[in-house]
């Protein structure tokens, strides 16, 4: 694949993992505010944000990392592509993070870790009370 097309394709998964979240897929200044929220190195400019979301470039490891656990997706799939983010990776499963999924995975991210505990420990529970009926 040549550079401009992995740039294309890493935009185009960057605006629709954004669209999931419940993001602006068009917005650079947005990209650029949360994503500095979460990333603990140098803050990105806006105009290195609009870079990502028009593919003209494509963000460092440790970038694309924050990118994908903020995001809620696979790192890999956010940079390469292949199997989109909750879909088996053998293309068995049909089953798709909706943009409430991703939105309560990062509620949970943001719980004290006592609390995601409990959190966990509660749809557990729930799961076993559903196998139950």
């Amino acid at each position: 694949m040549n550079p401009a097309n992995e740039r294309e394709g890493f935009s185009e998964r960057l605006q629709q993992a954004l669209r999931n979240a419940n993001y602006s897929a068009e917005s650079p200044t947005q990209l650029a505010r949360e994503f500095n929220i979460r990333f603990e190195g140098k803050p990105i400019t806006v105009h290195a944000a609009r870079k990502w979301l028009v593919g003209e470039a494509i963000p460092t490891q440790e970038k694309l990392r924050t990118l994908a656990h903020w995001l809620g997706v696979p790192a890999e799939w956010l940079r390469f592509g292949g199997a989109g983010p909750g879909e088996a990776a053998d293309g068995g499963g049909q089953q798709r993070f909706e943009s409430a999924d991703v939105k309560l995975i990062n509620d949970l991210l943001r719980l004290d870790e006592h609390h995601q505990t409990l959190a966990r420990e509660f749809i557990r529970m729930l799961v076993r009370v559903n196998r139950e009926r």
